[in-house]
């Protein structure tokens, strides 16, 4: 007999954007399609003269073609509602969304579960808890601080996958449970990457276009990166002692703790090839196909070293590869479907008829019509809803930031304050959107579902909110420039 009492469950992420992607078809048949006018700007910097696509201000125009809607069922590769789930699949390139972030996320989940299925991590975790009983609190301070500088620095955000991988077994030593990974990795870098003073992927970028000299500013946001990642350190805390099981530290106790020559030569070659990410990303601007690759070969080093150990046979590494992909197959077949969400209203290209450059043009116009300090708020809230479509920092820049500049001048708020609202409406909503590839592929590594993920924190992301606004409204009152 079926239990009434029993509580609902949380629908799972991909039934959610199986009703969104219902929406945004019934919106494109509704709204009816428009693009904007872009041009080329060549800006000069210190690696040189770059260029960028910006939209015209006033150039929306609607498109000829009486109706943009989709079909149910479209034929020679065009998007209709059926193709949602394959046509977000195979979308984009190589560079993001969705195909190269689905690659990224089953070639590094198969290389660390070879790391993984060797068990150093865990020998090495438990030896060092040996060693120290006050670890793990400073050891979840260190973290996310490091990921927040992380964020903040050089916009640090789909690498969170790898580390939540890697330190999932790690926290659960510590007797900590799966959304303690997430929190102090991928949520510490959305906290860096929304109060940043100097990420190159979003606060430079909105400034160029908001034609705002580039990481001006920098006070305020560093006082902001300060008190946000402070609220998210407490938060963390608090939540980890909260939830810090008894169960989880049995669990701890039946893994083998043996410490032995092969365990420290993989955790070794781990180290040494997380330097070498590191090196590429801070000085080689390496992105997800250099990462990827990177933590192939780790992978595979790691598992000649574990044959050589006779700690896995060759099948075994072959047989660890997969699973490790395996796992994360779920997050990749989100992240599809959730572009299929923007192929659906057209896609995010401005100077393409689409639906969702009519839903910017419009709400644009309406944002305007308001007092400074609430325009400012608004701009926010718009930027944080229109983060669910275009989970990019830049890409969300290129978009919005041509309308949001001008729009700016014209309700009397800084231009300044209006690169704010976007940081903040952009960062910290991708905490918890279920369109977001690095979200989901985080979450995918430490087996959490979204909905459980939204129990966990919902209250926290609502406290952002309130922050974010408190932020917007001194920065207008202070005159921020």
């Amino acid at each position: 007999m079926t239990n009434h009492n029993q509580k609902m469950a949380m629908p799972d992420a991909l039934v959610i954007l199986f009703f969104v992607s219902l929406f945004a078809a019934l919106t494109a048949w509704l709204v009816p399609a428009g693009a904007f006018t872009v041009q080329t700007v060549e800006q000069d910097s210190a690696n040189g003269t770059t260029s960028r696509t910006v939209i015209e201000p006033g150039s929306f125009q609607y498109a000829d073609e009486a109706s943009s809607a989709p079909p149910l069922f479209a034929e020679g590769g065009d998007m209709g509602l059926a193709n949602v789930a394959f046509e977000g699949l195979v979308s984009g390139t190589k560079w993001g969304s969705a195909i190269g972030v689905i690659a990224f996320i089953l070639i590094v989940g198969g290389s660390f579960g070879i790391i993984l299925k060797t068990q150093a991590i865990e020998n090495g975790v438990l030896r060092l808890i040996q060693k120290t009983q006050a670890f793990d609190r400073a050891f979840l301070v260190a973290m996310f601080l490091l990921f927040s500088l992380g964020g903040a620095i050089f916009g640090m955000g789909e690498e969170a996958i790898a580390f939540c991988l890697v330190l999932y077994p790690v926290m659960r030593s510590l007797g900590y449970n799966a959304a303690t990974t997430v929190l102090i990795t991928y949520v510490a870098t959305q906290i860096g990457f929304a109060t940043s003073w100097m990420n190159p992927f979003s606060v430079a970028i909105a400034q160029g276009i908001a034609e705002v000299p580039l990481l001006s500013g920098a006070a305020y946001r560093g006082l902001l990166w300060f008190c946000f990642t402070l609220l998210g350190l407490v938060f963390t805390l608090r939540y980890s002692e909260r939830t810090k099981s008894q169960a989880a530290r049995g669990q701890a106790e039946t893994i083998n703790a043996r410490f032995s020559a092969t365990d420290g030569s993989i955790l070794l070659v781990f180290l040494v090839g997380l330097i070498w990410v590191i090196w590429g990303v801070t000085t080689r601007a390496y992105y997800i196909p250099e990462i990827a690759a990177q933590f192939f070969v780790i992978g595979i080093i790691a598992g000649l070293v574990a044959i050589v150990g006779k700690r896995l046979t060759a099948n075994g590494v072959a047989d660890a590869f997969n699973q490790g992909a395996k796992d994360l197959l779920p997050a990749a077949l989100i992240v599809g479907f959730a572009k299929g969400l923007v192929l659906l209203l057209g896609g995010d290209d401005p100077a393409t008829p689409s639906t969702l450059n009519t839903i910017l043009h419009h709400t644009s116009n309406a944002i305007g019509d308001f007092s400074a300090a609430s325009s400012a708020v608004l701009m926010l809230v718009f930027q944080s809803v229109f983060n669910f479509f275009i989970a990019s920092g830049s890409g969300q820049a290129a978009l919005t930031m041509p309308l949001m500049a001008p729009l700016s001048d014209l309700v009397g708020v800084s231009r300044q304050i209006a690169v704010l609202a976007f940081q903040l409406g952009d960062g910290l909503t991708n905490i918890v959107i279920p369109t977001s590839a690095s979200l989901i592929g985080c979450l995918g590594a430490v087996k959490l579902g979204w909905g459980d993920w939204l129990k966990v924190i919902w209250r926290f992301q609502l406290l952002l909110m309130l922050m974010s606004v408190a932020a917007i409204v001194i920065a207008v009152l202070i005159g921020f420039k």
